[in-house]
């Protein structure tokens, strides 16, 4: 999907939950919208200023909390860095790969791992509120 239909798609879901997109909260969208895998909240930052020059860390934390919230993003906490997520508009299990190599981040959506974790806590008296599950390892063009 194209960054204008995802933005568009995210307005929508805004609209459709009394949210405010705001002009700086479109402009992070679109920068990890536009990004491959990962970005640090810095390098956002870095990014934002060439357009907001008065931007500082509150501004793209502040941001970021927000896409988070609405499901927009998914922090990759081995790395700490954020990607978008282009199936916002649903809730669904999370399982990234991670290229330890050129960065890049796949995700996937396997409804058995998520079962199957689920399942093996709740054996173990454990209820999971949210789960992103990350592999780190090469992907097809680093494994060589």
């Amino acid at each position: 999907m194209n960054i204008e239909s995802l933005v568009s798609k995210a307005k929508q879901v805004c609209d459709n939950r009394g949210a405010r997109f705001t002009p700086i909260r479109e402009k992070v969208f679109r920068l990890l919208a536009s990004a491959q895998g990962g970005v640090g909240a810095y390098d956002l930052l870095e990014q934002l200023k060439l357009t907001e020059s008065g931007a500082k860390p509150a501004t793209i934390y502040r941001a970021l909390d927000f896409l988070a919230e609405l499901g927009f993003i998914h922090k990759i906490e081995s790395t700490n860095s954020f990607m978008l997520c282009h199936h916002f508009d649903h809730i669904h299990p999370v399982q990234l790969l991670i290229c330890d190599s050129c960065g890049y981040v796949k995700e996937l959506h396997s409804t058995v791992i998520s079962h199957e974790l689920n399942n093996l806590a709740a054996e173990s008296g454990f209820i999971v509120s949210g789960q992103t599950i990350e592999a780190h390892g090469k992907c097809e063009k680093c494994k060589d």
